[in-house]
């Protein structure tokens, strides 16, 4: 993700709700601009409702605006939105459930295209400024995106569903996570599959590293078939290097993630757990207590190495986001919108 210089148009109604919270935002309500710092909160909603909404959380002014996405463009954000990237001047919120991507102006929010027909569609990843790659839950294909019609040009097969993709030179590592056990390596030139990687039970999530290692989170199923796993991967030989097993079979560690300079690693586990790249798991002691609630997921400043993570509650009612320093103590918590997920910094920090 490139950083941007990033100047959010918003438009803010007058009932605020306390001193932590903006209000929702309305199209026809007078508009401001919000400039500097912040991250977007993806909030899933409930499957098959159509209730998934964007929120907003403003690190300068702490506080949260919601459901904005709807407020701008006049219409719903869709059945689970499952992430979303910035990428030069566009924003791209997959919606999973909807088959679609949203691509909206990222200086104010504007819906310009709506990308349909993909299936079940989970991470959009730009390749370059011409394309881009989604992964597919249930489809055995990762779509190629044209950047400059917005539409679908083509398909890689893998012959297996996919999920958390990363992008190192001319290779794509796609991780085949429900049921799977493999990390699909692409050709970003030719769009073909160039190599496998088997790795552990479901590769959920993936970061590559200050060095270019690809770091793996294998959970081990969703019925603990197997115990988890840490992998790190040398991206130029496409070959394990290293491997962790998690001691507790039943520990389900999710949602892996680094730090700004690369080299810490993060997952949530029963808490956060945190991870120098030249740790191990004996290292990967408690860095925050989940002492309540759910943690979800989480997202970590990549100049501040600040930690938010969200807490979806009882999957029901309006989720919580929490803040923490670099040293995890809380700075602040907020209510944001039902399931509050997967998270998008804007990376300007002036």
């Amino acid at each position: 993700m490139k950083n941007i210089k990033f100047i959010l148009g918003l438009f803010i109604v007058v009932l605020v709700f306390g001193c932590e919270e903006g209000g929702p935002i309305k199209a026809d309500s007078d508009k401001v601009f919000l400039k500097g710092n912040g991250v977007f909160i993806i909030n899933e909603g409930n499957y098959t409702w159509g209730n998934g909404s964007l929120s907003f959380y403003s690190t300068d002014s702490a506080k949260i605006f919601n459901d904005i996405f709807s407020g701008i463009n006049n219409r719903p954000l869709g059945d689970v939105p499952n992430s979303m990237t910035i990428y030069e001047d566009n924003s791209y919120i997959v919606v999973n459930n909807s088959g679609k991507i949203e691509v909206v102006d990222s200086k104010t929010l504007i819906s310009s295209a709506t990308i349909a027909s993909l299936n079940s569609p989970r991470v959009f990843k730009a390749v370059n400024s011409e394309k881009a790659y989604v992964t597919s839950l249930y489809s055995d294909s990762v779509a190629i995106i044209d950047l400059g019609t917005n539409s679908i040009a083509g398909y890689i097969n893998l012959r297996r569903s996919s999920e958390a993709i990363e992008i190192l030179e001319n290779k794509a590592f796609i991780s085949n996570w429900s049921g799977g056990k493999e990390i699909m390596v692409v050709n970003t030139i030719t769009n073909r599959v160039s190599d496998s990687i088997l790795v552990a039970v479901e590769p959920e999530s993936m970061v590559i590293d200050k060095n270019g290692k690809l770091w793996v989170l294998c959970t081990g199923g969703y019925f603990n078939k197997k115990f988890p796993e840490l992998i790190r991967i040398n991206t130029s030989s496409n070959e394990i290097e290293l491997r962790f097993l998690f001691s507790d079979r039943y520990a389900f560690p999710s949602n892996l993630q680094i730090n700004g300079t690369k080299d810490i690693l993060f997952w949530l586990d029963n808490g956060v757990r945190k991870m120098p790249i030249n740790g191990n798991l004996f290292s990967a002691s408690v860095f925050i207590q989940q002492k309540r609630g759910y943690f979800y997921k989480m997202g970590i400043d990549p100049v501040t190495d600040e930690v938010f993570v969200t807490d979806a509650m009882d999957y029901m009612q309006k989720g919580k986001v929490f803040r923490y320093n670099s040293e995890g103590a809380v700075i602040d918590s907020v209510i944001a919108e039902i399931i509050p997920s997967s998270l998008c910094f804007t990376q300007v920090h002036n």
